[in-house]
């Protein structure tokens, strides 16, 4: 039988897992996976008869390579700043390698090497980076061969929360790793091109600067600029087009409440706060505030931010709990990011019964004939249950399909890359619409960039 490597049973990989299983019988294959909690590799193995579990930590160098030179193909699922060892053993032994994660100068330097000896390296094969980049250039592709002349291309996803289970006033829950949520937008300023015109937003404007969009049957949304659309303009072959914006999707009214946190300085990651194991919510909320006195912490908050207290924004904060003296921070030594994450992750974790979407849209503009025209092509999809998420569904059923068509040698080209090809995004598109992902495109009169859509 035919072994796949897959390593890290995290909440993203059950779809990817269940996925190889469920082919196993057919395509002939044995799936190993390994994990640093074995419990967590059974779990997702759920005594499959192809399938095995290993305890597997990737730093213990000796069991990682042997998993590795056991393997037919690797898939990594550890956080991206480990792939790398796993990559050098996958050029060691000759084995291909497939990732979900952005691909790092690291994992670039080892290009020549891998297409010398024939290998696939498939990265950014997940949600986003991955489903975004493939339906991204199947329509780009589509107009460039009717002679077509793209002048915009914006993009926007994001990980929320289902209608069903939005209970809570800022309509978000934790869908990801929150700790991802809690520093977005940081390490440098978001640049993007609008109209021929370079923008470039610092982290502390950032959340104030939203595009709206309204995404096909779905209802209304708001984004806020990812830190670099600039060098997608050569990765999708779009060096010369006048608009390239990619944003994240949150739902109306969260930008600007969550701009609260940034400019209290609650989002910084960069030094420790002391005694911070014993520092209650209302401590927490109080260090970023001047001393006074005799005002109260919620009327320094609220003259300080300038908000009312009929304000919606006042209802939200309250709602999070973060004016509470009995409730303890409880982590020693915590940053005040990771403080913030502790707090949120009260309020917004999923429940049992709570089920997650995933909504991405995407915007081209081009001219065609002399016309200017537009193309809306958007996905909504929504989770099965807190195992089968539409997270997980939609990161972990590229990996699994790519891994598989590159294992039957259906996708060929050697070399680390991204999935930007036809030879890789067509037949994975296809197939993901068996699973319910799926784009809905429509054209749409010609707006180009539109100022008026744009808050502050």
């Amino acid at each position: 039988m035919r072994k796949v490597l897959v390593i890290g049973a995290g909440r993203s990989s059950s779809s990817l897992i269940t996925y190889l299983l469920n082919k196993s019988s057919t395509e002939n294959l044995n799936i190993v996976v390994g994990d640093v909690s074995l419990e967590a590799a059974q779990e997702r193995i759920n005594n499959h008869a192809n399938g095995v579990a290993i305890t597997l930590d990737v730093f213990n160098e000796a069991a990682r390579k042997e998993a590795v030179k056991a393997a037919d193909i690797v898939v990594s699922m550890l956080p991206a700043r480990f792939h790398i060892e796993v990559a050098k053993d996958c050029v060691n032994y000759n084995k291909h390698m497939v990732t979900a994660s952005y691909i790092s100068k690291e994992m670039q330097a080892l290009n020549e090497e891998v297409k010398t000896k024939g290998l696939i390296f498939m990265n950014e094969i997940g949600l986003d980076p991955g489903i975004d980049h493939m339906s991204a250039m199947q329509v780009i592709d589509r107009i460039n061969e009717n002679d077509a002349k793209m002048l915009l291309f914006e993009s926007f996803t994001g990980g929320l929360v289902a209608p069903e289970s939005d209970d809570n006033l800022w309509n978000y829950k934790f869908t990801w790793n929150p700790r991802n949520v809690v520093l977005a937008g940081q390490g440098g300023a978001a640049m993007f091109i609008q109209e021929g015109t370079y923008k470039y937003i610092p982290y502390h404007k950032l959340f104030r600067r939203t595009e709206f969009l309204t995404v096909n049957g779905s209802g209304k949304f708001e984004a806020y600029a990812n830190r670099d659309s600039l060098k997608y303009r050569s990765i999708y072959g779009l060096d010369d087009i006048p608009t390239m914006y990619r944003g994240t999707i949150r739902k109306i009214g969260f930008s600007r409440a969550w701009n609260v946190f940034v400019q209290l300085g609650m989002t910084d990651d960069s030094y420790t706060i002391e005694n911070s194991e014993h520092m209650s919510y209302r401590d927490f909320t109080n260090l970023f505030l001047a001393y006074s006195p005799s005002d109260s912490v919620e009327l320094k908050l609220r003259s300080y931010l300038k908000i009312d207290q009929d304000d919606i924004m006042w209802d939200k904060l309250l709602e999070l709990d973060i004016f509470n003296p009995n409730k303890k921070i409880g982590i020693a030594n915590a940053t005040p990011a990771k403080m913030l994450q502790k707090i949120l992750m009260d309020s917004w974790t999923l429940q049992e019964d709570d089920k997650d979407m995933i909504v991405m849209q995407h915007i081209f503009g081009y001219l065609y004939n002399g016309e200017k025209k537009q193309i809306e092509s958007s996905l909504v999809v929504v989770g099965d249950d807190q195992i089968y998420t539409a997270m997980a569904k939609t990161v972990g059923l590229p990996v699994a399909i790519a891994t598989l068509k590159i294992l039957n040698g259906e996708i060929r080209t050697p070399g680390v890359q991204l999935p930007i090809t036809k030879e890789v995004y067509e037949p994975i598109l296809k197939e993901l619409e068996e699973y319910g992902i799926k784009f809905e495109e429509r054209q749409v009169p010609y707006l180009g960039y539109n100022p008026h859509n744009v808050n502050g």
